[in-house]
């Protein structure tokens, strides 16, 4: 057999997934609140050393155990406008009445290992968004953009967990379910839809979508 056209494999393209090493592919990961995403993109990024979590800005203010710079940067409204007036976001959403943000020098690899895939936890909006920066699913082999939809088991189990937390008025409990509703319409979107009946088999089905992307062959032909 011919093994010439393999020869990229060990050319030593440090772009290249098949090698082993990444090339910058941006995973963008979004769920209805309560479904577990949080907690999975930690897992992932906990195993895999080398895909970096991509930090948002928000207004809202800093929970139990976060920390600025690691679980968000937390501004105030007037820096945050500053930044709409600068277009320094990529997109910007205002959920339950506190603004979230992504920046687009979170998504340079200046900012970041010039080889590093990026994790980027986001909901339905900005996805939207992303996917008219980046391409859909048919974009070519330029496509960078890998999205992926955590959903939970039924609507009846996420206003369970939901409830569990004890931390959300009445009010906003009926908004955040309806949020959810609409998120869970447009998972269609999405690349890959996980659902996190169980902990464990959700993520190995998410670390199953980083580990095949990566080995995806960045030379193939298309056929249109």
């Amino acid at each position: 057999m011919d093994v010439k056209g393999l020869d990229f494999l060990e050319s030593g393209d440090k772009n290249l997934h098949a090698d082993g090493k990444s090339r910058g592919l941006i995973f963008a990961v979004s769920a209805p609140s309560g479904t577990g995403k949080t907690t999975l993109c930690n897992m992932l990024a906990r195993e895999f050393g080398d895909i970096k979590p991509s930090v948002s800005y928000t207004t809202r203010a800093k929970r139990q155990g976060e920390e600025d710079g690691v679980s968000y940067y937390f501004i105030n409204d007037a820096e945050f406008d500053r930044m709409i007036e600068k277009e320094e976001f990529i997109e910007w959403a205002n959920v339950f009445g506190k603004r979230y943000g992504t920046a687009y020098k979170s998504l340079s690899q200046a900012e970041h290992n010039p080889l590093s895939d990026i994790l980027l936890e986001i909901d339905v909006q900005g996805v939207e968004k992303l996917i008219k920066i980046f391409g859909g699913w048919d974009a070519g082999e330029e496509d960078k953009l890998i999205t992926v939809f955590i959903a939970p088991p039924s609507f009846k189990e996420l206003a369970d967990r939901l409830q569990k937390r004890g931390d959300t008025a009445p009010a906003e409990f009926k908004k955040r379910l309806s949020v959810a509703r609409d998120e869970i319409e447009k998972s269609a979107i999405y690349d890959y839809i996980i659902t996190n009946d169980d902990l464990a088999a959700a993520y190995l089905k998410l670390k199953s979508v980083l580990i095949a992307e990566r080995c995806k062959n960045p030379q193939r032909i298309r056929k249109r």
